[in-house]
């Protein structure tokens, strides 16, 4: 019989989140293993609870909850996201202009797909959320990653993104506070942004469901609060502020220049009527978690759970030989760098695969985040603090053994480092990597 294949639009899409790694971590539990899972930020599986008052109104409301809502969801969910906006500075935003969606991962789909023609092109960090990329080219546009500083906090580079826009660019995708780095981008550097969007026509797709995710007394600026003539479409959830990742409960507020955007404006609420509407359970928690106790807040302060978790995990892991990071200011995410010349890796996703197996802890590699070198990976730090230790601890060992393996095949192939007539025997050399794991 003919096979059956998939649609060719899946060839170029990865969710490696959710990847083969994940898969090799069933097949452990399958066979007894416990696995320390720091590759997704579920925030429930680690004892992160939804607020009370959340969960009570959403039990209230199930009654009402059988039939479908309006297909931009119900009047008092999006009521509340309107007030959010105006507390945000945002300006002009109306009833009308607030979606909701299961999550704002169902609603980023929604946006490109209505954005996007063949061919047309979508900026987006390197590194991003790999949902970004996915979904865009599933949407038939083609994905155009900027990139993101390192060396300069994991800043976008503003000269990098002027390079990549041509005549095809329809959208920025702003990731703000950021995941995988963890960063919180400075207001100055959100002004060059809108500048650039405005400067060539594009549209702004502002990620920010973490913006209440924040360390050290840092303050999060709403971008679409930064122009009234730009049009802006910001994404935003319960999921992580509010502990309520299964809830699926998400919004996107339209704002700026909609008059020009009607056409566009008319495809989005088309997409809109044809899922129906989202999840109406989960939408009726919307209204209770924006208008009461931000209980988010005791997590992020200092000698908050969050706040030790991060402080705990960055401390180890930049303990590690030829480890470095950028210090999260914001979410639930940290980026580590591998240094090349010390983890010379050439396949990341085999390499953290290795790791898994090895360590029974879950990462995820760097490139699964569309960054361009196999020496990078993300880490939550979500779990209590002595298993939180327990994992950085086997990485360590994990990476100590490959340092001392890596030192041995140096050792084997006559040594690099050494000046003529000063090399180590190989006998020497292998000893003192031994020694070291």
């Amino acid at each position: 019989m003919k096979p059956i294949t998939k649609s060719h639009k899946l060839a170029h899409v990865l969710y490696d989140i959710r990847g083969p790694i994940m898969e090799r971590a069933r097949q452990m539990e399958d066979e007894g293993q416990k696995i320390i899972k720091l590759n997704i930020g579920n925030l429930a599986v680690f004892g992160f609870d939804a607020p009370e008052e959340v969960q009570q109104d959403m039990i209230r409301n199930l009654p009402n909850s059988a039939g479908y809502s309006d297909s931009k969801g119900i009047f008092a969910a999006r009521k509340a996201v309107m007030h959010y906006t105006q507390q945000q500075g945002i300006k002009g935003v109306t009833l009308e202009d607030v979606y909701l969606g299961n999550g704002a991962s169902d609603l980023i789909a929604m946006a490109t797909n209505a954005l996007l023609d063949d061919g047309d092109e979508l900026l987006l960090p390197a590194p991003d959320y790999p949902l970004w990329t996915a979904v865009t080219s599933l949407s038939g546009g083609t994905p155009v990653h900027y990139l993101c500083d390192e060396s300069q906090g994991w800043i976008p580079d503003l000269d990098d993104i002027r390079s990549k826009i041509t005549p095809r660019t329809k959208g920025l995708v702003i990731i703000n506070p950021n995941n995988p780095t963890g960063v919180l981008y400075p207001d100055h550097i959100l002004r060059a942004l809108v500048d650039l969007a405005r400067e060539h026509g594009l549209v702004i797709l502002a990620d920010e469901v973490y913006d209440k995710v924040l360390y050290d007394d840092n303050t999060h600026t709403a971008l679409a609060s930064l122009s009234t003539d730009v049009l802006t479409l910001t994404f935003n959830s319960l999921s992580k502020s509010y502990r309520a990742c299964g809830y699926r409960a998400g919004w996107m507020v339209v704002s700026g220049d909609k008059q020009n955007a009607r056409d566009y404006i008319e495809g989005l609420n088309m997409l809109a009527n044809m899922r129906l509407c989202s999840n109406v359970p989960g939408q009726w928690a919307i209204q209770t978690a924006l208008g009461g106790y931000q209980s988010i807040n005791d997590l992020v302060c200092e000698g908050g759970r969050l706040r030790r978790q991060r402080d705990l995990a960055y401390e180890m892991l930049t303990a590690i030989p030829g480890v470095s990071c950028v210090k999260p200011q914001a979410a639930l995410y940290m980026f580590p760098r591998l240094d090349p010349d010390i983890y010379p890796i050439q396949d990341d996703r085999q390499f953290f695969l290795e790791l898994l197996e090895a360590t029974r802890v879950m990462l995820v590699q760097g490139t699964g985040f569309n960054w361009p070198s196999p020496d990078h990976f993300r880490m939550v730090f979500l779990p209590h603090e002595p298993d939180l230790k327990e994992a950085i601890t086997r990485i360590a060992d994990f990476l100590a053994k490959y340092r001392a393996r890596t030192a041995q095949q140096k050792a084997l192939q006559g040594g690099t480092a050494a000046p003529a007539g000063k090399k180590k025997s190989a006998a020497a050399a292998t000893a003192a990597a031994q020694a070291e794991a």
